[in-house]
């Protein structure tokens, strides 16, 4: 079996930053330290953080610790200015490309316009989102949602950083179709774009694709969702545990890719287990 690793696997910029962000504050021994949420999506950096003392918070009411940063996703806010009054020193770990977005939309909301967010209801980045935008927001995940969209002021479109790039483009292109003059930011990372381009063209050259990350990694599922997509077979594992052998047995030449959020030390892993099939 022949493996090909994708140049763009593992850890993105603004992971690392989180990462190493709370690491440094674990290693300068500054007493008890929480993320509030998940810091990243990924079990196994989670559970070296937990060993390592580092707590995780769900809600600002419980926080009872020394420092408390701020996850790679951001949050509202709301929540922020609740952290900051429960005396707790912060350290603020969101990625700058989130940041950005966030910018986008403060700037926007202030002067009376309109937010429509690409991404996902649920996912951490886009309640976040949601919070700088306030009422002024809406988020849409898919062309079906568009039927409920009443824009009736200025409005913008920004996406979750890690969405889909073809999907944002069909979207906002019917988006703009049925409400002409609007202002439209790209705001998908360029490593998601970087990932997502690499995957659609190894489709190409392998017999199937694994995707190495955690199951709640919203970037790494849309790189699986990709190649199912251009009907690549894919397998999507969180470590080499995981691996389907005797279905991989068949294929000659496989591709390994991972989220932004996956180990270097995990997809190494995977590589070496699928190297002895």
């Amino acid at each position: 079996m022949k493996i090909i690793l994708a140049k763009h696997a593992g850890f993105c910029m603004g992971v690392r930053r989180a990462v190493e962000t709370t690491l440094r504050l674990v290693e300068s021994r500054q007493g008890s330290i929480a993320t509030l949420g998940p810091l990243i999506h990924n079990p196994q950096i989670l559970a070296m953080l937990e060993q390592k003392g580092v707590e995780v918070v769900t809600d600002v009411a419980l926080v009872n610790t020394k420092t408390v940063v701020i996850r790679a996703h951001g949050v509202p806010p709301e929540q922020k200015r609740r952290l900051i009054a429960s005396g707790a020193a912060i350290e603020d770990a969101t990625c700058p490309r989130v940041v950005k977005v966030q910018a986008i939309i403060d700037k926007y909301q202030r002067i009376g316009y309109a937010v429509v967010i690409f991404g996902d209801r649920d996912h951490a980045e886009v309640e976040g989102l949601m919070g700088h935008a306030g009422v002024a927001g809406v988020v849409v995940n898919a062309l079906r949602d568009l039927d409920d969209l009443q824009l009736t002021t200025p409005y913008i479109v920004v996406s979750q950083t890690t969405q889909d790039e073809g999907l944002f483009e069909e979207i906002t292109r019917e988006i703009l179709r049925r409400y002409p003059e609007g202002k439209v930011f790209n705001t998908i990372c360029d490593s998601t774009h970087k990932r997502q381009n690499e995957v659609r063209n190894m489709c190409r050259e392998v017999d199937a694709l694994v995707v190495v990350g955690g199951r709640n990694s919203a970037n790494t599922k849309r790189l699986a969702e990709i190649a199912h997509s251009l009907a690549c077979p894919v397998f999507l594992v969180e470590t080499e545990n995981e691996l389907a052998v005797e279905k991989l047995k068949s294929y000659q030449k496989v591709g390994v890719t991972a989220g932004a959020s996956t180990p270097t030390r995990v997809i190494e892993q995977v590589v070496v287990a699928l190297e002895a099939i």
